[in-house]
C-alpha cells in the first residue's frame, strides 16, 4: 500500500530536523522519527529507508572493457588512453563500493534500530497490555461491588418499606385504642353514674324501709307483709347494686388491658421510628458508597482507555 504523501513529509520533516539538531554527525533513529512524527513502525521505517538513500550520493556506472575495433585502430595511444579511463573507472568503482559499504553499514544500523525500536514497543505494548487487563480486573470488581451495593440498596429499601408499613399498623392501632379507650373512659363514667344512683336509691329504700317499719311497728301482722315486701325490694336492689359493681369491676379490668396494649402500641410505634431512621441512615451511606465506586470505576475506565490509545501509538 502506498504511503500518504502527507506522512511521508512528516517523516522526512522530523528526520531533517533530528539530522540537522545532531550536527549532522549521524543519521536518526527510526523510534526517534516515529515518535516525533508520530506515525507507525511501518511508515516511519519505509520512509526513512528513501530518506537515506537520499542522503547517500549514488556512483555512476563504467565500462569496464574496450572495443575490440578502438583497440585495433589506435592500440597505443587508445591503451594510454584507456590506462587513463581504467584508472578513472577503478576509482569510480572504489568510490561506488565505498558508497556501497557505506550503505550497508547505514541498512545494518537501521535494521538494528528497527528491531531495537520493535522491541521496544513490544515492550511498551505489553506494558499497556498489563495496565489495561489490570483496569479491566478492576473494572469488572467494581461492576460487581456495584451489583452487590445495588442488592443491598434494595433489600434496604424494601426493610424500610417494611418499617414504614409497621409504624403505619402501629400508628393506627394507637389510634383504635385510643379511641376504643375513650370509649371505655365513657362506659366507665357512666357505670359510675349508675352505682352512684343506685346506691342512693339503696341508700333511700333502706331509709323509708327503716321509717314504715318504725311506722308499722304496732300493726304486726301487717308490719310483717309490708316488712316482707320491703325485704324483697331491698333484695332486689341489692342484687341491682351488686350486679352494677360487678359489671364496674370488669370495666375496671378491661380499661386496664386497653390502657397496657395502647402503651405496647406507642413502644411498637416509637421503635418503628427508630428503625426507619437508622435505615434511611443505612440507605444514604450505601448512596454515598455507590457514588464513590461509581466515580473509582469510572476513573480506572479512563486510565484504560489512555493505557490502550498510548498502545495502539
Amino acid at each position: 500500500m502506498e504511503m500518504n504523501k502527507d506522512t511521508r513529509d512528516r517523516i522526512f520533516a522530523a528526520a531533517d530536523a533530528l539530522f540537522e539538531q545532531a550536527g549532522r554527525a549521524g543519521f536518526p533513529t527510526v523510534d526517534a522519527v516515529r515518535k516525533t512524527a508520530k506515525v507507525s513502525m511501518g511508515d516511519a521505517s519505509n520512509a526513512m529507508k528513501e530518506w537515506r538513500r537520499a542522503q547517500t550520493a549514488q556512483a555512476a556506472p563504467v565500462a569496464i572493457q574496450v572495443p575490440e575495433a578502438v583497440e585495433q585502430l589506435h592500440s597505443q595511444a587508445l591503451a594510454a588512453l584507456w590506462q587513463a579511463a581504467q584508472d578513472m573507472a577503478n576509482e569510480s568503482l572504489r568510490a561506488a563500493q565505498a558508497g556501497w559499504e557505506a550503505e550497508r553499514v547505514e541498512a545494518d544500523t537501521l535494521n538494528k534500530q528497527l528491531a531495537d525500536a520493535y522491541e521496544a514497543q513490544a515492550a511498551e505494548l505489553e506494558i499497556a497490555q498489563a495496565k489495561i487487563t489490570e483496569v479491566e480486573a478492576q473494572r469488572v470488581e467494581a461492576a460487581n461491588h456495584a451489583v452487590e451495593l445495588a442488592g443491598q440498596l434494595e433489600e434496604t429499601r424494601l426493610a424500610l418499606a417494611d418499617a414504614k408499613s409497621a409504624a403505619e399498623r402501629a400508628e393506627a392501632r394507637a389510634v383504635e385504642i385510643e379511641r376504643r379507650a375513650t370509649d371505655l373512659r365513657a362506659e366507665l363514667d357512666h357505670a359510675h353514674r349508675d352505682v352512684d344512683q343506685v346506691r342512693a336509691e339503696l341508700s333511700a329504700a333502706k331509709a323509708r324501709a327503716e321509717q314504715d317499719a318504725a311506722t308499722l311497728a304496732d300493726t304486726r301482722e301487717a308490719g310483717a307483709v309490708l316488712a316482707d315486701t320491703l325485704r324483697a325490694q331491698l333484695a332486689t336492689v341489692t342484687a341491682q347494686a351488686e350486679a352494677a359493681q360487678g359489671t364496674h369491676q370488669e370495666q375496671r379490668k378491661a380499661f386496664a388491658v386497653m390502657q397496657s396494649e395502647l402503651d405496647q402500641a406507642r413502644k411498637e410505634a416509637s421503635q418503628a421510628r427508630e428503625d426507619a431512621a437508622t435505615l434511611r441512615g443505612q440507605v444514604g451511606a450505601m448512596k454515598d458508597q455507590q457514588a464513590a465506586m461509581l466515580d473509582a470505576f469510572k476513573t480506572a475506565a479512563k486510565d484504560g482507555e489512555q493505557g490502550h490509545g498510548k498502545a495502539k501509538k
